[in-house]
Formats: structure tokens, C-alpha cells, sequence
């Protein structure tokens, strides 16, 4: 009797233990459509014979935007899953911060949404001993503009009216000019709740970028990380927005698709001037980055996107994250990592592992030059 009565005890905790876990990793990944049941990431279509480790080993530390964050987490556990022995701890915070960290040599490499300035650069020659900081494309995706209108499932806007609304110059849902693009659909009279990154972000940068390229006259700010415009909201990070778009009736914000397709958030089809709507994916994403040119010198693989393009199916609000590394003068220690690592995320397997997520492969052009330059670090 005694020893039945410890069994159901013993039981019994570790049952405990067993939801007290579950509860633990459900939070952690609950926003996250790239994590399990179990809450790490869904494996990807990567074979083990996909990856070469190459001398990768001991612990690599790596940070910056959270816009490629659900697509690094899926590229790490592939990794870790082929290198015994090596982990790759990459830090989710925002494009500037990554830098930051890359330039103080506290990372081997480092996640952005907009490529290096001429005085980041200067200063990375601190950390690339003989050398200095570049930009090579990695992952690319449409910036969506997710929206919770009560009633509302679909919805078409153009550059001018995105602005004016983010501009807080359209103050409610319907506005003559949301309704002019929707024939159709009945619009409420919500006020507008919009909402906007809080910290310095590069997909804030790319967004303005657009705005300032696509509605110049509606859109007087200059393109930047900080969020320059009046009204509105901010929340920390993509996944920051993301939840409060899910929360508040009558509302609007901007973030990365993963996380749309995540929290099941609805998303803008975009009037480009083409001739019907183009809708969020990493295909029409895909179709955009395509068109872009190489606008870095040497090594360095920095792209200068058109956010005009009214090409069919074309979705310009892109963007493209770089990982930052040094040309020359890497640590010796991470170097065998850095390149391994990195040639995994620009294999074909690697980029693959984009589409199926939500994200825009680099261009296969522009992405052997990437590969070439990998081969190259020292």
C-alpha cells in the first residue's frame, strides 16, 4: 500500500512537471508559427547531408533583427542538429542594436534590415582587424501591413492612403479614400488606431523608404529607423506590433508576414498601379527583390530595392536582412562557425527553408555571390 501510494505521488510530480513544461515553452513560442507543440522550432526540409560543418565548433553568438528571427531559428536548429557540439545563440533585438553589438566585437556576426552607413563601417575596422564590416543578403520578405477591422476581411490600399493614415491625416476606417479602393465593402466608421515600432528598426526603414519613394507628397519624413510621424502607438519589435494589431479592434501596424501568418492577422493587398491588387507572400516579395541591384562595392553585397515597381504580382513594402560579418579579420576562434554557419543559410536547402516560411529567397544571381564571398572570409 505504502509503495503504491509513492508511485501515484511520483507520478503525479512528474505529470506536474510535464504541463509546467509544456506551459513554459506554449509561452515562449506563442506568437511564433516557425515553433512546435513542443515549443522549439518545426524541423525544416533540410537534410543533415545539406549542411557541412566544416570545423564548426564551441559556442557562436550572433544578434540583431528580429525580422529574420523565425527564420534564424529554424536555420540554427538545423545546424545544431548536423554540428555536434556547436551552438549558435542568435539574439533577437532590432537592426541597430545588432550592429552596435558587431562593431563592440561582443558578436561574430550580426542581423540588419538596412545595410551598414559609411561611419558603421568606418567604425567596424576597430573589430576587422586588416578589414571591415559588409552586408551579404540572406533573407528577404514583404513587410505586411496587418489590420482588425470588426466586419472587414479584406482590404486594398495604395502608397498615398497608407501614408495619409500613418500620417494621421485618415483618422477613421471609413474615409473617403479607404472606400474609393474597396467598391463594396462596408467600411465602419472605427477610429483608426495605427501603430508603429518603438525602438530604431530597420523594417521601420524600409517601410518609410517606400512611403517616402511611392507617396512623396503624402509622406514628408524622411526614410529612417525612427518612427518620425505623429499619433499612433509604439510597441517593441515586429512581434510587439503584431500582438497589439491582434488586440485592438480598429487597428493597423506594419511587420513582417511570419508574424501575420502567425497570430492570424489579416494583411493589406497592395494598389501598386498593376493591373489588380498584389497581395503579401514571399512569392510576389520574391518577384520585387528580383528587380533590385547591388549597390556595395567589393565584398560587400548591399542592394538598392525599387519601391515604385508596378511590375504584376510585384510587392514592394520588401526587405531584405543582411547578416553583417567582417571581410577580413575575424575571430579565429568563430571564423569556422561564421562560414559554416552562413553557407548552410545561402544553400539551396537554406533558402528553401524561407519560402516555406513566409520569407523571400535572395535571387539565385545575386545569392552565388553570396556563396563566393562566404567562401572568401578570413
Amino acid at each position: 500500500m505504502k509503495l503504491q501510494r509513492k508511485n501515484m505521488l511520483r507520478a503525479s510530480a512528474l505529470g506536474a512537471l510535464v504541463v509546467s513544461g509544456a506551459l513554459v515553452l506554449t509561452a515562449c513560442g506563442s506568437d511564433d508559427n516557425t515553433k512546435a507543440t513542443d515549443g522549439t522550432a518545426k524541423p525544416s526540409a533540410a537534410a543533415a547531408g545539406d549542411i557541412k560543418c566544416e570545423g564548426a565548433k564551441g559556442k557562436l553568438l550572433a544578434s540583431g533583427s528580429s525580422a529574420q528571427k523565425n527564420a534564424v531559428d529554424l536555420w540554427v536548429k538545423d545546424f545544431m542538429a548536423a554540428c555536434s557540439g556547436v551552438e549558435v545563440n542568435y539574439k533577437s533585438s532590432s537592426s541597430g542594436e545588432g550592429i552596435v553589438a558587431f562593431n563592440q566585437g561582443t558578436v561574430g556576426f550580426a542581423g540588419s534590415d538596412s545595410a551598414l552607413k559609411p561611419e558603421q563601417v568606418e567604425e567596424s575596422k576597430k573589430q576587422c582587424t586588416g578589414g571591415q564590416g559588409i552586408d551579404l543578403p540572406m533573407v528577404g520578405g514583404p513587410i505586411a501591413l496587418g489590420f482588425n477591422v470588426a466586419g472587414v476581411d479584406k482590404l486594398n490600399l495604395d502608397a498615398a492612403t497608407i501614408a495619409n493614415i500613418f500620417n494621421d491625416k485618415i483618422k477613421k476606417w471609413d474615409d473617403e479614400a479607404i472606400k474609393k479602393l474597396n467598391p463594396g465593402v462596408t467600411l465602419p466608421s472605427t477610429a483608426i488606431q495605427h501603430f508603429h515600432r518603438s525602438e530604431d528598426s530597420g523594417t521601420t526603414e524600409n517601410l518609410t523608404k517606400y512611403l517616402k519613394a511611392a507617396a512623396p507628397d503624402a509622406w514628408p519624413h524622411e526614410a529612417a529607423k525612427k518612427w518620425a510621424a505623429p499619433g499612433g502607438l509604439g510597441a517593441s519589435g515586429s512581434s510587439g506590433v503584431a500582438t497589439q494589431v491582434k488586440q485592438v479592434d480598429g487597428s493597423i501596424g506594419y511587420f513582417e508576414l511570419s508574424y501575420a501568418t502567425s497570430q492570424n492577422i489579416k494583411t493589406v493587398d497592395l494598389n501598386t498601379g498593376a493591373a489588380a491588387p498584389v497581395k503579401a507572400t514571399g512569392e510576389n516579395a520574391s518577384k520585387a527583390i528580383a528587380a533590385a541591384k547591388i549597390s556595395g562595392t567589393g565584398s560587400d553585397l548591399a542592394l538598392k530595392l525599387d519601391y515604385t515597381t508596378k511590375a504584376e504580382g510585384a510587392y514592394p513594402i520588401t526587405l531584405v536582412t543582411y547578416e553583417v560579418v567582417c571581410d577580413k579579420g575575424n575571430k579565429a576562434e568563430t571564423l569556422p562557425t561564421v562560414k559554416a554557419f552562413l553557407n548552410y543559410t545561402a544553400s539551396d536547402a537554406g533558402q528553401k527553408v524561407l519560402l516555406e516560411n513566409g520569407y523571400a529567397p535572395i535571387p539565385a544571381e545575386i545569392n552565388a555571390k553570396v556563396r563566393e564571398v562566404i567562401a572568401s572570409l578570413s
